[in-house]
């Protein structure tokens, strides 16, 4: 299975502005640019998506987790924050935080735990990310 999105870009760096797009058309000729990365200018960024991926894979992860254990989630929240910081050599993502709160009926907090770890750890997004991750969960 392979996913396509692609990038468009024109001028340089602060001045310049591009779009983004997605082969499912879910994102279509969006905006981006330095200000929306750097600033808060009007559309999107690299970190903004790259978030959204991690709050969505590790969602779904975790829902995988929890039907392992016998367990189906009434609801599963999560918001990812992306770090993006200037280093000697330029700027890294430093780090991605997953913040959960989640709504599991019959889920004991050990069974929960250890389905929220094995998501964090198991996701393939989390595999991608050569970063420090992150990790606050909430059983309601």
């Amino acid at each position: 299975m392979k996913r396509t999105a692609s990038a468009q870009w024109r001028g340089d760096l602060k001045a310049g502005s591009g779009t983004v797009s997605t082969a499912s058309g879910v994102l279509a000729n969006s905006p981006y640019s330095f200000r929306t990365r750097f600033e808060d200018g009007k559309g999107t960024n690299p970190e903004e998506l790259l978030a959204a991926a991690h709050a969505g894979c590790f969602s779904m992860a975790l829902s995988a987790q929890l039907a392992q254990a016998g367990l189906t989630a009434e609801s599963i929240d999560t918001t990812c924050t992306i770090a993006l910081e200037k280093e000697p050599d330029g700027f890294a993502i430093t780090e991605s935080h997953l913040d959960l709160t989640a709504r599991v009926p019959g889920a004991t907090p050990d069974a929960f735990d250890r389905a929220v770890q094995n998501a964090k750890t198991g996701c393939p997004v989390s595999k991608l990310y050569k970063t420090n991750i992150t990790l606050t969960a909430k059983l309601l």
